[in-house]
This record gives structure tokens, C-alpha cells and sequence, in this order.
């Protein structure tokens, strides 16, 4: 066995390390760039935030005739959207919502979902510096929740998103379709609790065996009433229709593994894994989660 030193590439991530300012940097800018080239959008008009508003996804933009299917089975769109997943797996969260939305679209593609897929390669064109920072004197686990309502127009299917933090940079993330329809903006947030949850208690044992603890490990959410009915089990009238299974966090709750709550709707950084953001909004969410643009 030889010691090469410290790593500072794995898997196409590029590992930069500050140890005056007790700073780590995790970068894919490289694969990026081969994943620009790839699919030649390397000289594309770059673009600051993801698709928005206007890219709202639907199975009506399917093909409508025979051409526009021969024209869209050319289109390299698994490819580009399996390139695009590995980004966001690594150190990209915050394209996690727009690429779970168009990876919906893989058997049955149209020029609107194509379009989208380019739009999110030139957003990775135009951040291409951006890299996932870790640092801090004190780091600290905590979690980031919250979800849409009725965000899927075809499923009519709510998103869940979460962000899992540490040392000022995030350590886990996850943006989904629901899999059940929510009746109220409270019981789809309530639902996108447990997936949260039970990801911040694993990351609490796995800290703790290395000799990491903290005095409370928190789940920041942006509604009072679904941490009201976190903390009070009860079936009330209006919530007696939502599955057992997501009551679990009310145990998590009594046990004390963990505490839920109220952060204001302008600090929560899971926003944008659940909804398309304005760009001042947008640009606080990547702030949180520690993405950010530096030159190397």
C-alpha cells in the first residue's frame, strides 16, 4: 500500500481544501464541462437560476403527430437527463426539483421537455464555478423541510423536499412526488415530515458513533399548524383521513429524537426542492445549503 495524501478528486469531484480558514469545497465543474460538450451546449446562452414558471411540465406536451415523434426519438434525452441526475446526486441540489420534474417525461417526450432539459444545462453552463462549501468553528446537524401543493399538473401530486445540513453545507437532500394526493397545504407538508425525519435521525446515530453530538437536533419548518399536529397525535376531524404510517413522527416527537420548528418562509432552503423560485429567493436557498460561485 503507498499514501497518495490527502484526495483530491473521486468519481469526477474535485475536493479543494482550505485548512487556515478550515474550509472544504466540493466541485464537479470538470465533469460539467464534458457534460456541456457532450450534448454541445458548451457555447449555449448561459443562464442564472433553473426553468421556472414557464416550464410547468405536463403529458400535454407530448407529441401530437408522427413527425414531432420521429424528431423527439432523436433527442438524446435520457442521456442528458441521466447526466444531469449524477450532478444533482453529487453536489447539485439545487437543481433537484427541476430534474426529478423532467425525468417524468423519459418514455414520452416532447420539444417543451427538451426545451427544459437545455434550459438546465445552460443554468449549469452559467454556475459552472459553483461549488457545495463545508466550514464553520461549530458545525451543527439540522433539517430543512417543506413541499408544494397539487404541484404535479397531471397526477395532481404534491412535491416533498428536504435539506439536511452540517458544518454549513448540505450532507443530504431529497426533492419527490408524494405518493398519495394531499387534500391541504398542512397535510402535504405533514407527509413530507417522515421521509425528513427518519434522514436526519440516521445521520444523528451515524455523528454520534463518530463522537459527534449536539444538545437538540432540529427540523425547521415554515407552518405552525403542521408542527401542532406533530406534537399532538389526536385524530382531529380534519387530519383523521391521513395514513397511520405518517404519524410515526409523532413518536419521534414524544421520545425527544428530535424537535420540530418554525422557520420563517424566507430562510427555509428546501423551498427550492419543491417549487420553481424567484431569483433573489432562489439565490437565498443556494446561500443556505452553502452552493456558491468562488473561482478557483
Amino acid at each position: 500500500m503507498k499514501d497518495l495524501g490527502a484526495a483530491k478528486q473521486i468519481l469526477g469531484i474535485r475536493i479543494i481544501r482550505e485548512r487556515k480558514e478550515r474550509k472544504l469545497w466540493l466541485s464537479q465543474e470538470y465533469y460539467i464541462k464534458r457534460v456541456l460538450q457532450r450534448f454541445q451546449m458548451e457555447n449555449a446562452n448561459a443562464v442564472s437560476t433553473p426553468p421556472s414558471t414557464p416550464f410547468k411540465l405536463s403529458v400535454k406536451h407530448n407529441p401530437s403527430n408522427e413527425a414531432e415523434k420521429a424528431y423527439m426519438n432523436r433527442v438524446p434525452y435520457a442521456s442528458a437527463v441521466g447526466s444531469l441526475m449524477y450532478a444533482m446526486v453529487c453536489t447539485r441540489p439545487d437543481i433537484a426539483h427541476v430534474v426529478g420534474t423532467v425525468s417524468q417525461f423519459l418514455s414520452n417526450l416532447g420539444r417543451e421537455h427538451w426545451n427544459a432539459v437545455k434550459w438546465i444545462l445552460r443554468y449549469l453552463h452559467g454556475t459552472i464555478d459553483m461549488k457545495l462549501c463545508f466550514g464553520g468553528d461549530k458545525p451543527n446537524l439540522v433539517g430543512y423541510l417543506d413541499s408544494d401543493i397539487v404541484g404535479d399538473i397531471d397526477s395532481k401530486k404534491s412535491t416533498s423536499g428536504y435539506l439536511i445540513n452540517f458544518a454549513e453545507g448540505v450532507v443530504a437532500w431529497k426533492s419527490r412526488l408524494q405518493r398519495c394526493v394531499a387534500l391541504s397545504t398542512t397535510e402535504a407538508k405533514f407527509i413530507a415530515i417522515t421521509d425528513a425525519c427518519k434522514e436526519l435521525l440516521w445521520l444523528k446515530k451515524f455523528l454520534q458513533e463518530l463522537g459527534f453530538r449536539q444538545d437538540n437536533y432540529s427540523l425547521l419548518v415554515d407552518s405552525q399548524s403542521v408542527i401542532h399536529l406533530g406534537k399532538n397525535p389526536i385524530f382531529h376531524s380534519t387530519s383523521k383521513h391521513n395514513d397511520v404510517r405518517y404519524h410515526w413522527i409523532c413518536h419521534a416527537l414524544d421520545a425527544k429524537l428530535l424537535a420540530l420548528d418554525k422557520v420563517h418562509t424566507d430562510d427555509n432552503g428546501a423551498d427550492m426542492m419543491t417549487k420553481a423560485l424567484p431569483r433573489r429567493k432562489f439565490e437565498v436557498c443556494c446561500e443556505i445549503v452553502g452552493l456558491a460561485v468562488i473561482s478557483s
